[in-house]
């Protein structure tokens, strides 16, 4: 869950930075879209078939940060009002945490891949499982707030810069 935590919320943002957008591509369908794949790959079914296939799993990781890149590239790009903007910032993040909220309060593990793996760590697939979905619910915010900082702040400048 950290890897996918960092190529969605780490390295996607830092991607849509150096790679501007330009122009006014929306927010609606990058976020229903990035929010659709991360969910998807995190079906029990379709996340143990990328851990047990190299090529579904690099399928897995490129449709994730592609995703993830329209997102925030949209989000860094788009003249959309700040409002707006801060919803969809707001909304990757709850996205995010109700998925992490899931996997912490699974009263199961749900993934076949990670029956055995956590044992070498001490954990058990049921601890390991929650260790995952509370770094996706806490930590991944993170990233998020700053986002959410750096519209709010664009913003504010724009208005404080504006005629007077």
């Amino acid at each position: 869950m950290l890897h996918h935590v960092l190529l969605v919320a780490v390295a996607a943002p830092l991607l849509a930075v150096a790679w501007r957008g330009r122009g006014r591509p929306g927010l609606a369908l990058p976020f229903s879209v990035s929010t659709a794949v991360l969910w998807l790959w995190h079906v029990p079914a379709s996340y143990d078939l990328a851990l047990s296939n190299v090529a579904v799993h690099w399928l897995m990781q490129l449709t994730l940060l592609g995703s993830a890149v329209w997102f925030w590239r949209g989000l860094f790009a788009t003249q959309d009002a700040p409002v707006d903007r801060l919803v969809f910032v707001v909304a990757g993040f709850a996205q995010m945490g109700m998925l992490g909220a899931i996997l912490t309060f699974a009263p199961a593990p749900l993934y076949a891949a990670h029956a055995v793996a956590p044992f070498l760590w001490g954990l058990t697939p049921l601890q390991d499982q929650q260790l995952g979905g509370l770094i996706m619910w806490v930590p991944a915010g993170v990233p998020y707030a700053a986002a959410a900082i750096v519209v709010a702040r664009r913003s504010w400048s724009h208005l404080s810069s504006g005629p007077a």
